[in-house]
């Protein structure tokens, strides 16, 4: 069957047929309702979440090979229209899944992999996720790419929406580190600073997204197609480890859809028959200055306490997590936990990264690399099984985290004279 409602233009617009792949309908995360595919985010039954449901057609592993080195291989299972390789996007996607081997001796694992997406277009996940919002919202008619972020996903945005030729709207806190303001001015948007914290940011955006029905707010009222490109890390690691689930990943929590997506990917993979079913254990990483859902697990709640963010790592800073709830649940339904790291353990993990595998992360990388440390030392996570950890940014993008603590080994005259005096040899 093919679903229909109406685009997103004018609520007047007569309906029309959709092409969003295997995308079948929207199906309420909380009470199972479903309601046809459109730019919506809120269950009209019980104002639950909503996320996509699907019809999947035949997919094999030979097909998704023959396809594009990018997220688009994937296409037989996000919601995107069949010619989405046709239209003009940043194809993000394909980023190496490095064997580290040093660090993994350091720390005593026996299998250690990064997953290091910082190879993506603008240097961070958030690509992904855009690119499948922008290819939605097209399809569904609307003409501004929008978000409150904070940070990477502003980078996304604004240079996704100057790919396809379309306007962007990007909101962000005024505090954001320097470089991520730039890296995101740069691409020509409009970009404005919201003085609060990301989720009063999040406010606004919300606000402006009811009084504009033509800009698609990729993380607000498209946020079901959205949420849906980060099954695409799944996929992939799935895939570049020969077509195999890991046995234990560990992966940053903002608004914690990143984690869950992840879970749904490795369902969907084994529900298919593309990998053999096996059980593996997530862990979410966040830090001590922003741990909501770390908290709440720790507690022994489901229900998420809201805080007011305050870390180095900005880019986790969302204090009011939307999937925090789903985060404790799929952590608990795989044996894993969710632990937090102060941020001098988030400098200390951006630099033993960088020291043992030359992959230079952002805060979020520290935050993750240092709580698989904790982990380890407190017993929760397995030495000898398996592990992937996602490093979800680029190092230049968050450079005052580690600018006071790294530097020249010393300042000399212009000899090797100086250099011998100076003990380097």
């Amino acid at each position: 069957m093919t679903a229909t409602t109406a685009t997103a233009a004018t609520t007047a617009d007569p309906v029309t047929t959709l092409d969003l792949g295997p995308a079948r309908a929207l199906a309420c995360r909380e009470c199972g309702a479903t309601s046809p595919l459109g730019p919506h985010y809120a269950c009209a039954e019980c104002f639950g979440p909503l996320e996509v449901a699907y019809e999947f057609g035949p997919v094999t592993r030979e097909s998704i090979e023959a396809g594009p080195r990018s997220i688009w291989r994937y296409r037989g299972l996000l919601p995107v229209p069949s010619t989405v390789q046709e239209t003009r996007n940043l194809e993000p996607g394909g980023t190496p899944l490095v064997r580290a081997d040093n660090l993994a001796r350091e720390l005593g694992m026996r299998a250690l992999w990064v997953k290091d997406d910082s190879a993506n277009p603008t240097h961070s996940f958030k690509d992904r996720v855009v690119a499948v919002a922008l290819a939605a919202a097209r399809e569904l008619g609307f003409s501004t790419l929008a978000c409150p972020s904070t940070g990477n996903l502003a980078n996304a945005v604004a240079a996704a929406a100057a790919r396809a030729g379309i306007r962007s709207v990007v909101l962000i806190p005024a505090d954001l580190e320097q470089q991520k303001i730039v890296t995101t001015a740069v691409y020509g948007g409009t970009l404005v600073a919201v003085e609060g914290t990301y989720d009063d940011v999040n406010r606004v955006a919300s606000e402006l997204a009811g009084e504009h029905e033509d800009w698609a707010f990729v993380n607000v009222n498209v946020r079901p197609y959205y949420a849906e490109g980060s099954k695409t890390l799944g996929f992939e690691v799935a895939e570049q480890l020969g077509w195999r689930l890991p046995q234990q990943v560990v992966i940053p929590v903002a608004s914690g859809s990143q984690l869950t997506k992840v879970d749904k990917a490795f369902g969907e993979l084994a529900s298919l028959g593309l990998v053999e079913e096996s059980p593996y254990r997530i862990f979410g990483a966040q830090a001590t200055g922003c741990s909501p859902v770390a908290a709440a697990f720790k507690a022994g709640h489901d229900v998420v306490r809201p805080v007011r963010p305050s870390t180095i790592a900005k880019s986790l800073a969302i204090g009011n997590p939307a999937d925090g709830p789903y985060v404790l649940d799929t952590v608990r339904r795989t044996g894993g936990a969710v632990e937090d790291v102060s941020d001098d353990e988030v400098v200390e993990g951006i630099r033993l990264l960088a020291r043992t595998e030359g992959i230079f992360a952002e805060t979020a990388g520290g935050v993750t690399v240092a709580t698989l440390r904790k982990l380890l030392a407190a017993g929760q996570l397995d030495p000898a099984a398996e592990t992937v950890v996602f490093n979800t940014g680029e190092g230049l993008k968050t450079l005052d985290a580690v600018a006071g603590v790294v530097g020249p080994a010393a300042t000399i005259p212009a000899s090797a004279d100086a250099f011998t005096a100076a003990g380097l040899a």
